[in-house]
């Protein structure tokens, strides 16, 4: 397993999921979504809708609406727990995080093919101790990544399907986001685009 340094705190893992386990884990999502279908998040206030589209896993899940950003225990539109995180999505936190309590929620974002995700902070979770650690599958994403100021230097890599990036310490608070896919460059998801799977711990251990 090659680890790479991106910026304090953030590190990547190119290649961690090989293809075998990339097409596992596509159709453990396949099913996921079955269960809890993606929903369309908007923006606080204003109502305009991410250019991706979600769905989560686990105890809790992140969902945008009107009212603002927050975690919650049932999914906004079928109104059912979300379905348990996958045991393989569990296997990178234990193997990659570093942290010894597990996972609260598992972000499912599908992005479409010219999708993108604007800078940003993960600062939902009253919990910072814990890395944020993310699993790519699909087209590459311009990922971007700079620091805990927004306007800063920044930092660009490209996830490719199976790559792994853990981002914690330094960078747990940094300004993040995804520029724009790469078309084409992997045929794993049948209506192409990107998955991204993020893991977060929200609330602190007891």
């Amino acid at each position: 397993m090659t680890a790479v340094p991106v910026v304090p705190g953030c590190v990547w893992y190119p290649g961690y999921l090989d293809g075998p386990a990339q097409a596992g884990l596509a159709a453990t999502l396949r099913g996921l979504i079955g269960e809890a279908p993606l929903f369309q998040p908007v923006m606080p206030r204003t109502a305009k809708p991410f250019s991706v589209r979600m769905t989560n896993a686990g105890p809790l899940g992140w969902v945008s609406d009107v009212a603002g950003y927050r975690y919650q225990q049932l999914h906004p539109v079928t109104g059912k727990p979300w379905p348990p995180i996958p045991e393989m999505v569990m296997a990178a936190w234990r193997e990659l995080s570093g942290y010894p309590h597990a996972p609260e929620a598992c972000l499912v974002n599908w992005y479409a093919p010219g999708a993108r995700m604007s800078l940003h902070q993960d600062r939902d979770e009253q919990n910072f101790d814990a890395p944020v650690v993310s699993l790519s599958l699909g087209d590459t994403g311009l990922f971007r990544i700079g620091g805990s100021a927004r306007g800063g230097k920044t930092v660009s890599v490209k996830l490719a399907s199976g790559d792994a990036l853990v981002f914690g310490g330094a960078a747990r608070l940094a300004f993040h986001g995804v520029d724009r896919l790469l078309p084409g460059t992997s045929t794993l998801l049948r209506d192409g685009g990107r998955i991204n799977l993020t893991l977060r711990r929200v609330t602190p251990a007891a």
